[in-house]
């Protein structure tokens, strides 16, 4: 029997997760992606500690105009300002069993340019 879409990203992502995890000097950034959203968060998997975390539902991002690519970009750039403040600088990327391609390669580059080192 052939696996639906989200089995596959669903065994994809626990095949990555076996190996990528998050400590108090290099935490996790992890990506979930619907159909409109974007959502990321940097999380401590030691303690279990969310640092930062960012959306395209925040206000000032929701109310950008642009197309999901950009708000994916504008949501790797709040994640990344908000992770700089915290005071972290370098990440491990989770794309949670995605395709590094489109909306999450945007966030990881948006990430980038605000100054977290992958």
């Amino acid at each position: 029997m052939a696996l639906t879409k989200n089995e596959r990203r669903l065994r994809i992502k626990n095949r990555v997760r076996k190996i990528v995890s998050g400590t108090e000097a290099r935490p996790r950034l992890s990506v979930f992606r619907s159909n409109k959203e974007i959502y990321a968060q940097i999380v401590d998997d030691v303690t279990g500690k969310t640092i930062s975390a960012a959306s395209s539902r925040d206000k000032d991002i929701s109310s950008a105009k642009g197309t999901k690519m950009e708000i994916a970009a504008l949501v790797g750039k709040s994640v990344a300002e908000k992770a700089l403040k915290a005071g972290v600088e370098t990440i491990s990327f989770d794309r949670g069993g995605y395709l590094y391609h489109g909306r999450v390669k945007s966030l990881a580059e948006g990430a980038r340019e605000a100054g977290l080192k992958f």
